[in-house]
């Protein structure tokens, strides 16, 4: 059996114009507008999925789907770190920066590691790829790029590595163990 998952990033906010650790910020206007514009130009699937994160919700509304959040699509838990900008932390703690970011075991905002990311990615494809037909999830980026990284059955320092641009679609099929995978796919383009 053949499964098809499109996962798609979210529109621009706050955070991410600042890049800014998730702080529960809405869409900003243009990210808004820009979703809406292409609203209804996405294949139709048979389910649809959002990460519980306000910006992902807010995408798929202003993409015109209704979704089912579902906790395990939950972007990477920052802990502390949540809502400071990468600035912001660079100040306060540089070496727990630099040992996040070369480190894919390293935890040092005491929430989850990139590997932990990488590991919850794989148990949900794994799931994923029991169900029969097209689904479509939004997604947080880190999550499409913990994807990208478990399908290539790549090293977890690949994690940072990958850029995820907002509003663009990943597109996996095949089956669990095997996956063929086609990334950043502007929304809009050979959507129809």
């Amino acid at each position: 059996m053949t499964s098809r998952i499109t996962l798609i990033s979210p529109a621009m906010n706050r955070s991410l114009r600042e890049t800014r650790f998730d702080d529960g910020s809405p869409l900003d206007p243009s990210g808004a507008a820009r979703a809406e514009s292409v609203a209804g130009s996405l294949r139709s699937v048979d389910r649809v999925l959002v990460s519980p994160t306000v910006r992902c919700r807010e995408t798929a509304s202003a993409l015109g789907l209704a979704g089912v959040a579902e906790a395990e699509l939950a972007g990477l838990d920052m802990g502390r770190w949540r809502g400071l900008t990468l600035d912001e932390v660079m100040a306060r703690e540089p070496d727990a920066v630099m040992a996040w970011l070369t480190d894919p075991d390293a935890v040092p905002h005491g929430g989850e590691s990139v590997r932990g990311l990488c590991e919850r990615a794989a148990r949900w494809l794994d799931g994923a790829a029991e169900f029969e037909g097209g689904t479509l999830a939004v997604v947080e980026q880190e999550f499409v790029r913990a994807v990208a990284v478990t399908v290539l059955d790549a090293p977890g320092s690949a994690f940072w590595r990958l850029d995820v641009a907002p509003l663009t679609a990943t597109e996996l099929s095949g089956r669990a163990g095997r996956w063929n995978l086609r990334l950043g796919r502007e929304l809009g383009a050979e959507d129809h």
